[in-house]
């Protein structure tokens, strides 16, 4: 490997960790803004999406870059595929952040409606497996990849407990609806987000082992969310 295509690479890591940073951020501002019910800080949480989506562009721009340059070969072109789908993914739960200040604006409408979700714990789950799919893939560590993609069966249990208690909520005091809804998706959310993260534990398995590892742990329990 040329000294300059080893120097591209680093810098390559360092914006993905970057990237990551600024989404797990996002993601945080937006969870405190619901469980604090901060509408104010949840359209902060919106407006702040553009520079995520300017760095995803920017990332992808330095991965042709390179390819167009170096032309890469065995490992070297796997990791650029492979930045190139964590790139997307990590812009994919930019997204959700987003989605999650909406419902944030929206419970935050209901003060007289308590939350009976432990969302704030839920996302500490979700956002050590988001931080430790980013380091397998850096760190070249097959072992901490495989467990990210054990835990995501964890997160989508809890949301289908979340959902099922929703529902039960729901039957007994219909007046509440809406805000048990905002809830349930932002649940929904957070359970999205840990999909991702297993999305991108799958693609550091595939820059170091050279095999496709997506869906080998199974499909979450329902379609497409919120």
């Amino acid at each position: 490997m040329s000294v300059h295509l080893q120097r591209e690479l680093e810098q390559l890591k360092r914006s993905l960790l970057t990237l990551c940073g600024l989404v797990e951020d996002q993601v945080q501002r937006a969870v405190q803004a619901l469980v604090s019910r901060n509408a104010e800080a949840a359209q902060q949480v919106e407006q702040r999406d553009i520079e995520i989506d300017h760095r995803e562009v920017e990332i992808e721009e330095e991965c042709l870059k390179i390819l167009a340059l170096y032309q890469p070969v065995a490992s070297d072109l796997r990791f650029i595929i492979s930045a190139l789908k964590i790139n997307n993914d990590l812009e994919r739960i930019g997204d959700l952040a987003v989605n999650l200040a909406h419902k944030a604006r929206t419970f935050a409408q209901f003060p007289e409606v308590e939350n009976p979700f432990d969302l704030r714990r839920m996302w500490e789950q979700v956002q050590t497996m988001l931080r430790d799919s980013v380091h397998a893939m850096v760190r070249l560590d097959a072992k901490l990849a495989h467990e990210v993609c054990a835990r995501d069966a964890q997160i989508d249990e809890q949301k289908r407990r979340i959902r099922l208690l929703a529902e039960e909520l729901i039957q007994q005091n219909p007046a509440q609806t809406r805000p048990l809804l905002a809830l349930a998706a932002a649940a929904r959310n957070l359970e999205r987000i840990a999909d991702h993260a297993t999305n991108i534990a799958e693609d550091a398995l595939y820059l170091m082992e050279g095999r496709i590892a997506r869906h080998q742990y199974g499909p979450s329990d329902d379609g497409p969310g919120q």
